[in-house]
C-alpha cells in the first residue's frame, strides 16, 4: 500500500485548496476541511464579520477555542478516571490481603 502523501483538493468558501495528505488521513482532512467551510460561511451569513481574512481567523479562533475546551474536558475525564481506577484497585488489593 502506498502511504506517500497524496494531493486532495479541498473546497473552502468556493475557493479550491490542494493539499498533500497521507491517505489513511484523507478523510479526516475532508471532515476538517467541511467544519472549516461551515463555520466560515456562518460567519459570512451572519452579515458582522466582513472580509475572507477576517471571516477565516475568527473561525481559526472559534475552532482553536473549541479544541482546547474538548482538551481541557479530555483532561479532566482522564483524571477521573485514574482516580477511579487507582480506588478500584486498592479495593482489589485490599479483597485479595484478607483471603
Amino acid at each position: 500500500m502506498n502511504n506517500k502523501p497524496q494531493p486532495i483538493s479541498l473546497m473552502i468558501m468556493a475557493k479550491e485548496y490542494r493539499i498533500a495528505c497521507d491517505p489513511e488521513e484523507q478523510d479526516a482532512l475532508v471532515h476538517s476541511a467541511q467544519k472549516l467551510d461551515m463555520q466560515m460561511r456562518k460567519m459570512r451569513d451572519s452579515g458582522k464579520i466582513n472580509g475572507p481574512d477576517r471571516i477565516a481567523v475568527m473561525a481559526a479562533l472559534n475552532l482553536a477555542h473549541e479544541l482546547e475546551l474538548v482538551k481541557n474536558q479530555n483532561n479532566q475525564l482522564n483524571q477521573k478516571l485514574n482516580e477511579c481506577l487507582n480506588k478500584l484497585s486498592q479495593k482489589i488489593e485490599n479483597v485479595l490481603e484478607n483471603r
